[in-house]
C-alpha cells in the first residue's frame, strides 16, 4: 500500500510505534540480562513519546498538508512480522531490537525527504538520529554481554 497522504504517514508512524513499544515491552520479561531489561524499559519510554509526538504532529499539521501530494513511500518496505522473530536467548533479543530500530531509522529517514513540511521533516530526522545513537548503544550492550560470556 503506497503511503501518499501525510495523514497515511502519520498513521503508519503511529501504529509502527506503537508495535515496537509493544514488543519492547514483551521482551522485557524474557531478557536475562539486567542491562538490556533496562535498555528495553528505556526504549518502549522512548516508543511511547514518540507515538504521542506522531499524534501530536498528525493534529497539528493536517490541514497543511490536505493538498500536498507524496510518492515515493510504501508501507511493505517497513512492514514485517513481530510474531515471527524468534526469541530464544539474550543474543535474539539483541538481534529483534536491532533490527526493529533500524527499521524504524530507515522509515523516518525515508520519509523525512518526502514530506514537505520542514517541521515535520525535522521532527523526523531527530528520531531518525535517536534510532543510530540506539542502535549504537545496543551492538555495545550485545558486544560486551558477548565479551563476559566468553571470559
Amino acid at each position: 500500500m503506497v503511503l501518499s497522504t501525510f495523514g497515511a504517514i502519520m498513521g503508519f508512524a503511529a501504529e509502527m510505534v506503537g508495535q515496537t513499544k509493544e514488543t519492547y515491552e514483551d521482551l522485557i520479561g524474557k531478557a536475562g540480562n539486567s542491562s538490556l531489561k533496562d535498555t528495553l524499559r528505556e526504549l518502549a519510554e522512548e516508543e511511547k513519546k514518540n507515538c504521542s509526538l506522531m499524534e501530536k504532529t498528525r493534529r497539528e499539521n493536517v490541514t497543511e498538508m490536505i493538498l500536498e501530494p507524496i510518492t515515493g513511500l510504501h508501507r511493505e518496505d517497513y512492514d514485517m512480522d513481530l510474531k515471527g522473530l524468534g526469541q530464544k536467548d539474550d543474543g535474539d533479543l539483541f538481534r529483534i531490537v536491532l533490527i526493529l530500530e533500524e527499521r524504524e531509522k530507515r522509515f523516518f529517514q525515508d520519509a523525512s525527504a518526502k514530506v514537505p513540511l520542514p517541521e515535520v521533516a525535522r521532527i523526523f530526522r531527530k528520531i531518525s538520529q535517536k534510532k543510530d545513537q540506539n542502535m549504537w548503544k545496543i551492538q555495545r550492550l550485545g558486544l560486551n554481554q558477548t565479551l563476559k560470556n566468553v571470559s
